[in-house]
């Protein structure tokens, strides 16, 4: 079923400049829809990474209150 949407005039300009040969508009639409999918799923990884990264800080960190809160016991 092909459906019909309305864009402005601009949009379809943006989409004009992103076309590449005889690329169609739901072909541009496609590839910014994986190329998002992608970026979301990098913004992911590094967003686990950088937890996984504040997490072992605060391991080092509470290790180190550790070792202050055990000679207080003197």
């Amino acid at each position: 079923m092909i459906t019909t949407i309305q864009i402005h005039e601009t949009v379809k300009k943006a989409l004009d400049k992103l076309k590449t040969n005889k690329q169609s508009y739901e072909e541009v639409i496609l590839v910014l829809m994986e190329k998002t999918e992608i970026e979301k799923r990098k913004n992911k990884e590094l967003l686990k990474e950088g937890c996984l990264e504040m997490a072992g800080e605060n391991l080092k960190i509470t290790k180190e209150f550790e070792a202050i809160d055990d000679l207080w016991d003197w």
